[in-house]
Formats: structure tokens, sequence, C-alpha cells
């Protein structure tokens, strides 16, 4: 991906997304767009016109992190997008190179001391990668997104899941918002590792293939996925409300395991445990070797 282009299309979107009313402005006149003007974002931040210019333009090699921090704060940037121009920035300045995961093996498998640990975990949990691809889960794990493993022509992945499979608008009951979250997931992947082949021909596909997708994806939106509380339907059990804790493997960097968890005695709690004994006697869909 183009660094200057995706400099220039993060500041933008970012600047129409923040009103004269947010940035403490005060709006005299009529307005010909929403959103604040580059001349606004400079003054706020403390820089010339020029100079914001210039950073909007995509030329982020050599800005000073104090420079980034004004701006970052200039258009009230959430800890997600702060990390994301960090990132661009980084790759402006050919120092993201240090970051990025080391490339795996097109063909990769659990090691098995890493299945048996997600398979003593009593709730569903998952193990994916920053491409969204699904790519070990526990029984109850495969049991809940057994329609994720539906298509036999490719691995598991969230992306082709949300937008190329109807299923999915009967799964995410709050479809847009599972649509918007897997979107901000793949751009911030993109900001970590904007030279991950598998991820650019992820992001093509879908472009193609989804208006949904594409026009998402020009929203640049990022996204932390860390902790909080999803709503499912599943075609056995019926509705899920499910709390999720995500956390990064140590000797895995680009890996996430994704632990769900229901309120006790809840709804959801006898639904999990209805769906344990679905699973118990369903065919397991899942095999070992995902596409990393």
């Amino acid at each position: 991906m183009d660094n200057r282009v995706e400099v220039r299309d993060f500041l933008t979107t970012r600047r129409a997304k923040l009103t004269p009313e947010q940035a403490g402005i005060p709006t005299v006149g009529q307005r010909r767009v929403p959103g604040l003007r580059r001349s606004e974002v400079a003054t706020l931040a403390g820089v010339s016109v020029e100079y914001y210019a210039k950073l909007e333009r995509g030329h982020l090699a050599g800005v000073s992190a104090s420079v980034l921090d004004a701006i970052a704060r200039a258009l009230r940037l959430d800890d997600a997008e702060r990390t994301h121009l960090l990132r661009l920035a980084q790759e402006a300045n050919g120092s993201n190179a240090l970051l990025r995961p080391n490339r795996r093996p097109k063909q990769w498998t659990a090691r098995p001391s890493l299945q048996w640990s997600l398979d003593a975990i009593t709730t569903p949990a998952i193990l994916i990668n920053n491409r969204q691809d699904l790519l070990a889960a526990n029984h109850l794990g495969r049991a809940m997104y057994s329609d994720v493993y539906t298509d036999p022509t490719n691995a598991p992945n969230f992306g082709r899941f949300t937008f190329l499979d109807s299923a999915a608008r009967r799964f995410y009951p709050d479809w847009n918002l599972a649509a918007d979250m897997t979107v901000a997931n793949l751009r911030t992947a993109a900001g970590k590792d904007p030279h991950d082949k598998g991820l650019h021909d992820l992001v093509g596909e879908l472009s193609t293939r989804s208006d949904d997708f594409r026009r998402r994806w020009g929203a640049h939106n990022v996204r932390t996925h860390g902790t909080g509380t999803k709503k499912f339907h599943h075609h056995v059990v019926g509705d899920l409300t499910l709390a999720y804790e995500s956390m990064d493997l140590r000797a895995e960097l680009d890996l996430t395991l994704i632990i769900y968890a229901a309120e006790p005695a809840s709804p959801t709690a006898q639904a999990l445990t209805l769906l344990a004994s679905w699973a118990a006697t369903a065919p397991d869909s899942n095999k070992s070797v995902r596409q990393r």
C-alpha cells in the first residue's frame, strides 16, 4: 500500500469527521464542508497551514514526535487512531520494518501445546491472525463459529464470512456494527504491516466483490480489538450475548487469542450449555492446518 496515499486519506477522513463544535471552534456563516478546514487543524496543532497541508499530502517522513502528538490532539484521535498515525509515520521513515511480524510459512499448524491450551478453556475460544483468519479454536469455539467453517474453498476468514456469506446477516444481529469492526480491524492490520501480500489480496478480493466492504474500507477507520460484548444468533441455540477478552500471544506476536464468556446464570450461559451438548455430537469441521 502506498504510504503517502494512506497518510493523505487517513488525515483527510479524520479531519472530515471532526466538527467545529467538537473542536471548540466557533462557527460563523455557512461552511462548505461539515468537518474542519486545514487552517483550523493547523491552528489547533500550532503549525503553519502550509506545513499541515504538506503533511496531509502524505509527507510524514522526518516529522517529529511532538508534531505528530499535536496533530493527534488537534484531530481528537483515539488511542487506536493515534497508534495508526504513528505507524504510518514509522513506515514513512523506514523504521516500521522493525515492528513487522516475521513472515510465516503459508501453511501453519497449531503446535500441540497451543491446541491443548485452547481445549482446556471451558468457554468458546479462538485464535486469529491480523488478516482475521480463523486459525484454531477449541470445541466450543468451533461450534459457535460453525457457520464460518462451511466454505470448503477457503480457510475460515471473518472478512470473507462477514461480506460474502449471507449467513453473516443472521449470525450478527447488528450486521452493520460487525462489518464496521471487521474492516477497522483489517485497516489496523494494514497499518501494522503494509507489505502483507495476503492482506493485500484479501482487501482486493473483498473490494471487488462487496460494495459494503469497499465503502467501509474507504472510511479509513481503525480500532483496537481488546475487550467488550458481542451479540450473535447461532443457528442451533439462538441468541448469545458474550463478553470477550483479546490477548496477544508472546510466542506468536501476530496472533490473538479471543476468549468468550457468558454472565453466570444468564440465558446465554444456558445456551452455551446447550451448545456444548450439540458440539459433542456435531461433526468437527475444523482442520489443523490453516492459511497463515
